[in-house]
């Protein structure tokens, strides 16, 4: 497999080779001045038709908040990690995002570099994409959907493993380097947790090749899309449940971090950056002529050429910068992430046809619960509970007890989470 970086290069030596202009003008404006756009029923945000071209899935959409929406309410709803949806507006308050405000929705995704086979997880991009095979006569599809990982000091490994096992409402056995953080901080857990609501790995869980890895639901699913578990995959519940049925045990798993994809959709060349994680010890290139020439790709030299693409340099670089997760075409001659977004679907503010939440099931959470499992920080229980109570007269800049997740049950048997 031929690493990421294979796919990083945009080409500031094909000029020379080439021949042709590759870096897009600067002076060539985008005409903004545009009618508003229609509001439309919002596209899927999970499952799309997959064939051997296809390198970019789903769409750019733009909601806007309703009612006491928060941006982990907006998340859910269209099947988003709260990483993904807070780098995608940045400026936007989570928790009081201002009824009216638009929020863009970064479901479009550039697939990662790694064998379409079984599950490939990108750490980076917090999601998963699962490549079922497919039926007799019917078209190859991809699932995707966000995921949570393990936190700073406790990282979920990148390699290749498979599925060893599949259990419903499993006992958990929270192993010793678990139960010894907590009592450290002042929160022993019990040696054994029984399915049910109390149960942190939900209702589903799978057992992967690597001892103490799983995969698995979670009874606080507004931490999908964030790095607190101890190693672990989370997944929203009604995510795992989904997989649960379709994922054979003996399937692969290929584990890989990259923070730049790049992939073709059309003749447009489209990149999606996400930020370095800062446990991430390798050299990354800085810039878009660093990335240029980390690693040439015959495929990307005779894509290039086929398509006569102009790559814009610039706009490369800005990604890189201010890395928003925002799947962006860099061969449209002065397109900016703005315009990109400004010409993006508007969609009404539900969930989409199809979709594997209900829409209704909620979970109430206080800030500071969801402030810890954020921060990766164990709040004893008790003293939770306290501050909760302390804050709940004032309401002013974050919620108290706020409706961003579905109830589920379940456990592993000996494992992280």
């Amino acid at each position: 497999m031929k690493t990421y970086f294979s796919r990083l290069v945009i080409l500031s030596l094909l000029s020379l080779a080439a021949g042709c202009q590759l870096l897009a003008p600067q002076d060539q404006a985008v005409e903004l001045d545009k009618p508003a756009a229609p509001i439309e029923a919002p596209l899927a945000t999970h499952a799309f038709e997959l064939t051997p071209r296809t390198e970019v899935i789903g769409e750019l959409q733009v909601t806007r908040v309703e009612g006491e929406d928060t941006l982990s309410d907006i998340a859910r709803r269209f099947n988003l990690g709260y990483e993904e949806i807070v780098r995608a507006n940045p400026g936007v308050d989570p928790w009081l995002p201002g009824v009216g405000r638009e929020i863009v929705l970064p479901t479009q995704f550039v697939l990662p570099d790694a064998p379409r086979e079984g599950v490939v997880i990108n750490l980076a991009q917090l999601r998963v994409f699962y490549f079922p095979k497919a039926k007799k006569g019917e078209p190859r599809q991809v699932i995707t959907h966000p995921i949570g990982i393990g936190k700073v000091g406790w990282e979920t490994p990148v390699g290749t493993t498979k599925v060893t096992a599949k259990v419903k409402n499993p006992t958990w056995y929270p192993p010793a380097s678990v139960r010894k953080e907590h009592r450290e901080a002042g929160d022993p857990l019990p040696a054994k947790v029984p399915p049910g609501p109390d149960n942190p790995l939900g209702a589903h869980m799978m057992r992967l090749g690597w001892p103490s890895y799983l995969m698995h639901g979670t009874n606080k699913p507004y931490v999908v899309g964030l790095r607190s578990s101890h190693g672990c995959i989370r997944f929203y519940p009604e995510d795992i449940a989904e997989l649960f049925d379709k994922i054979p045990i003996g399937a692969q798993v290929t584990v890989v971090n990259q923070p730049f994809v790049f992939g073709w959709r059309g003749a447009d060349l489209y990149v999606q950056a996400f930020p370095i994680m800062e446990d991430d010890d390798r050299e990354h290139p800085s810039g878009a002529e660093a990335l240029l020439n980390a690693a040439i790709s015959d495929d990307m030299w005779r894509r290039i050429r086929e398509h006569g693409t102009q790559v814009d340099l610039d706009l490369v670089n800005a990604l890189i910068a201010d890395p928003r997760g925002v799947a962006t075409p860099v061969s449209q001659p002065g397109l900016t992430v703005d315009a990109h977004v400004a010409a993006a679907r508007r969609v009404e503010n539900r969930v989409p046809h199809g979709a594997n939440w209900d829409g209704h099931t909620e979970l109430l959470v206080s800030a500071e619960e969801f402030e810890a499992m954020r921060d990766g920080v164990i709040v004893p229980q008790q003293e939770s509970e306290a501050k909760d109570a302390e804050q709940r007269p004032s309401a002013a800049s974050a919620p108290q007890k706020k409706k961003t997740a579905q109830t589920s049950g379940g456990g592993a048997p000996a494992g992280s989470r």
